[in-house]
């Protein structure tokens, strides 16, 4: 039986704990504090199915209780315990070349800069899949001694941990028998039916936990690119734009930006002019 958000202060009947609406609010708040995520009225189920395994971890018997330790906790332990609150609250879709068109226009691009330098940032890696994309691309169109750096980034750090790790299913989703053949190797023994990333490919990806809300952005040299893709719908208009402008920041003139296919940024053109689908000019 479907419960309205009226009915969820009551519906502790068949959960663990008590979740009621004013613990969501706090969750909600507390998360677009931390990382700029907006949770609308229908994340109340995935909100509590996530953070339920907080409390039994942590050893919490309310939602109430551990809401209040987080907010007070302190040093080294309240540092991970962010981390972790924010891990939980997160969403990871993604796929190796999940919206093919643009890796075809980062080839061209590519191809026409060629021996110049290139520096690409992945500002949601994810668990890999994605960096990992430009790097082949970058690999079939230069070399595998490509001229290009690619930093990537998330704000989860268990993600973060696979990605670095370059080990996947043999039969994930998005790579062809030659990608396969080319670029990863393949497990034997207890490792059958896993793949991973060859180390010289690998050696072209950096990874590191990054937070798009933080206010001092080192990234070093600015970047020709920047895959910021399906990150965007998870912010609110003055996020999203406060994002944008920082983003802004660390690009080069006329460095280009991929972002999703159900993100637009027209209203931001001062800053940056749509190129193609999904694809923007820096200004």
């Amino acid at each position: 039986m479907a419960i309205s958000m009226s009915d969820t202060t009551s519906q502790t009947v068949d959960r663990e704990f008590n979740f009621s609406d004013r613990d969501f609010e706090r969750v909600r708040k507390l998360i677009y504090g931390r990382a700029g995520i907006s949770l609308n009225d229908g994340k109340h189920a995935m909100v509590y199915s996530r953070l339920s395994r907080r409390l039994r971890e942590t050893g919490h018997q309310s939602f109430d209780a551990y809401l209040q330790w987080l907010e007070n906790v302190t040093g080294p332990q309240g540092d991970q315990e962010w981390q972790e609150f924010t891990n939980c609250l997160t969403t990871n879709l993604t796929s190796f070349f999940r919206e093919e068109h643009h890796f075809h226009t980062l080839a061209e691009h590519l191809k026409k800069r060629g021996a110049q330098p290139t520096r690409i940032w992945c500002c949601a890696s994810s668990t890999g899949e994605e960096p990992y994309s430009l790097a082949i691309t970058a690999a079939e169109n230069l070399g595998l001694h490509a001229p290009v750096k690619i930093i990537a980034s998330d704000i989860d750090t268990n993600v973060l941990a696979t990605a670095s790790r370059g080990v996947y299913d043999a039969n994930t989703r998005g790579l062809d028998a030659q990608r396969l053949r080319t670029f990863f190797l393949r497990g034997k023994g207890n490792n059958s039916g896993s793949i991973r990333v060859k180390p010289e490919l690998a050696r072209m990806v950096e990874f590191r936990p990054f937070n798009l809300m933080q206010t001092q952005w080192q990234l070093g040299e600015p970047f020709d690119i920047v895959f910021c893709r399906n990150v965007m719908i998870y912010f609110d208009a003055p996020t999203q734009r406060k994002v944008l402008e920082r983003i802004h920041k660390v690009m080069k003139p006329q460095g280009m930006l991929f972002v999703g296919h159900s993100e637009n940024f027209t209203e931001s053109r001062d800053l940056f002019q749509l190129r193609g689908k999904t694809v923007y000019d820096r200004v």
